[in-house]
């Protein structure tokens, strides 16, 4: 099943981002993640590498387990950092093998993180997302994955801004660059102001970008998650009325988590609104608060989990 595919229908397409455990122990627990999310049959599932690509193989064993073991679509997180192409070409024949279909082509962050302004580039087969997109498009082109189709490839897009980018201007020429390489949809950074989203889709728009955008939703869940993401996302811009409601709460980790649940259901509710394409949910490897917006939502998947 490719995503591109689901994408404009009468359902919505809705997904969820996992990161690949690290232990046999946490990898349980993920799978009982998955076990708790999967009757809500989402449109695909995301699993994300490590900075610097330093959870590959567990990256790459995590997709093909959700491949075999249940009926989700896997979409794993493809990086241009560290990788020969004969090492991405391996990557993409496993993948091809196991009937994966779609990837999440990406630049990726140095192994010093996202901050990190050390790392040469221009020692990487893959400087820029685009020439990882082109690359995999012609893979699948030319191995005949998915009928000869190709993979279906996503991209990833900031409405608040590319962290390695000041320019908004340029970072568009940059998205657009990925798209005209051959990329099939976007899926976005968080955000927690829809105002941020609105004004990158139109400016998407303005720039010749017509391929569907999905949007990353990530539910609050404490204090100091907040001020975690504020760091690993550099700069997540957190709103003043969220702030100031969060203020309002007695500041304990579960009154603040049932404030940021309510806050990304309204997020959810007026994106769906204002027909968005899709709702991609960032996890933390944790099922509660997507399984409560879904069901405050009322959300009908794309996916039929019925047909095989």
């Amino acid at each position: 099943m490719q995503i591109r595919d689901l994408i404009g229908g009468d359902r919505t397409v809705a997904s969820f981002e996992f990161f690949p455990p690290k232990t046999p122990e946490s990898a349980e627990r993920l799978f009982a993640t998955i076990a708790e999310l999967e009757p809500l049959h989402p449109s695909f599932v995301s699993v994300t590498y490590g900075a610097g690509g330093g959870t590959r193989e567990l990256t790459h064993d995590l997709v093909v387990r959700i491949r075999r073991e249940t009926r989700l679509t896997p979409v794993p997180h493809l990086t241009c950092v560290g990788h020969s192409k004969d090492e991405i070409d391996s990557i993409l024949g496993r993948y091809a093998e196991a009937g994966i279909e779609n990837i999440l082509a990406l630049r990726g962050d140095p192994p010093g993180g996202p901050g990190c302004r050390e790392h040469d580039w221009n020692g990487e087969a893959f400087r820029y997302a685009a020439e990882l997109v082109d690359h995999v498009r012609a893979f699948g082109e030319r191995h005949g994955v998915a009928d000869g189709r190709g993979f279906c490839i996503g991209v990833a897009g900031f409405p608040e801004g590319h962290p390695g980018c000041a320019n908004r201007l340029q970072e568009m020429g940059h998205l657009r660059s990925k798209i005209n390489a051959g990329a099939d949809l976007v899926i976005t950074q968080l955000f927690f102001d829809n105002r941020d989203f609105k004004d990158f889709a139109e400016r998407c728009a303005l720039a010749g970008i017509r391929v569907p955008i999905i949007a990353g939703i990530m539910p609050v869940q404490s204090v100091k998650g907040m001020e975690r993401m504020a760091d690993l996302a550099q700069g997540a811009r957190y709103p003043a009325p969220l702030l100031r409601a969060i203020q309002r709460t007695d500041g304990h980790d579960e009154s603040v988590r049932r404030l940021g649940v309510h806050w990304a259901t309204e997020q959810c509710r007026d994106l769906l609104d204002h027909g968005v394409s899709g709702l991609h949910f960032y996890t933390l490897n944790k099922s509660g608060a997507t399984r409560e917006i879904y069901r405050t939502l009322g959300i009908r998947s794309s996916r039929d989990f019925s047909v095989t």
